[in-house]
């Protein structure tokens, strides 16, 4: 079955066989994932010196610490003796090195070989050349993000430009103060999706009055289709009588005291290709990460992010998790509804987009370039 030619109104979406075939999804581990900036940890998961991360990043383990100068540091997670994994634990903290189970070849916490085995008898091993594999490292919004590239492309344009493009201004992503919240939640979603699904479905909101009640409830102009990322500087206006962005329209918590009028009482959404999604708030910030581990498989760690002394004091945050909360579990859903189709006949030439989801066609686009080396 194939679409042979579609009236004005519609643009063709990607063919099926690129969210189901494992072929393709390896390719994008390699020329997406491991050549773009990718978001990893919240900076105070490694606020100690020792303290780690491992996260997965395309085809390869990252091993995220800080180092003795208060440096963010990310290596493969590889040991340099046989290959063993290093560090095999989701997260912890060391004294001073990370030692390999299998032969004990240790590392300092700037990836330098510190010990091994007889090493004394093996005086032409440079233990610079021999440590740990370096993966490049920027700190922002509060966030440590590595990409594996040997020649990194420009933090400035792929992640704050996709931020400044959005919001059509650079300094308002700043207004927030993300990197001086805490983290008031997190809640981890394995969804059985391919992560394409997944983008697709935050850029559009031709499903928000379908799937999302509580949502449009809050925010009544996305009840008409239109998502507010396909505007330029928009953010969606709470509707008469919402006090905050909360599941049942209640009270949020203390805003955000440099957002300034243009951003109180409205929603924005950015996302930052490949796989984050920040979503913006007068009194908190939720910020998605996805980390793209199957074809058909996509953690996403979720963060609600307050003012320091909200989550210090203890103050009750559930309200405005579970509003965003209830969407993700929603849109999860239908993603994972999604996925099977991918792979039937009926899908293999790929569906429509309707007008209020033309702006995915620049995704797809982009996509597209992505894999054929740009």
């Amino acid at each position: 079955m194939s679409i042979v030619s579609l009236p004005p109104s519609l643009q063709p979406t990607l063919p099926g066989r690129l969210y189901a075939d494992p072929e393709i999804f390896a390719r994008e581990q390699a020329d997406i994932f491991e050549t773009m900036w990718f978001c990893v940890v919240r900076s105070g998961e490694i606020g100690r010196p020792g303290q780690f991360r491992t996260v997965t990043v395309g085809r390869e383990s990252v091993l995220v610490t800080r180092s003795r100068d208060g440096a963010a540091r990310a290596f493969l997670n590889v040991c340099r003796h046989r290959g063993a994994t290093l560090c095999t634990e989701a997260s912890g903290e060391v004294k001073r090195t990370f030692r390999c189970p299998y032969h004990a070849w240790s590392y300092d916490l700037d990836g330098r070989l510190a010990a091994a085995p007889n090493l004394v008898k093996m005086p032409d091993i440079d233990r610079t050349e021999y440590g740990l594999v370096k993966v490049a490292v920027r700190e922002w919004l509060g966030y440590v993000w590595v990409c594996l590239a040997d020649t990194p492309p420009s933090f400035e344009e792929d992640v704050v430009g996709a931020c400044t493009e959005r919001l059509g201004d650079a300094e308002k992503i700043g207004n927030y103060q993300i990197a001086d919240l805490a983290v008031g939640r997190r809640i981890t979603y394995d969804v059985r999706a391919n992560w394409k699904l997944i983008i697709e479905n935050f850029m559009e909101c031709y499903h928000c009055a379908t799937i999302h009640p509580e949502l449009v409830d809050v925010l009544p102009e996305f009840s008409r289709g239109y998502a507010a990322q396909s505007f330029v500087g928009h953010g969606a206006e709470f509707g008469p009588g919402i006090e905050g962005f909360t599941v049942d329209g209640s009270a949020g918590l203390d805003r955000i005291p440099t957002v300034d009028e243009g951003q109180d009482r409205r929603y924005f959404a950015v996302t930052i290709k490949p796989q984050v999604f920040i979503n913006l708030v007068p009194d908190h910030v939720i910020l998605h990460r996805m980390f793209p581990l199957a074809v058909d498989r996509t953690v996403v760690e979720c963060d609600w992010l307050y003012l320091p002394h909200v989550v210090g004091e203890g103050r009750d945050v559930s309200r405005s998790v579970e509003l965003f909360d209830r969407v993700n579990r929603q849109d999860f859903d239908a993603c994972e509804r999604c996925q099977p189709a991918m792979s039937s006949r009926a899908y293999a030439a790929g569906g429509v987009l309707v007008p209020s989801e033309h702006h995915i066609t620049e995704f797809h686009d982009w996509v597209a370039r992505k894999l054929n080396s740009e």
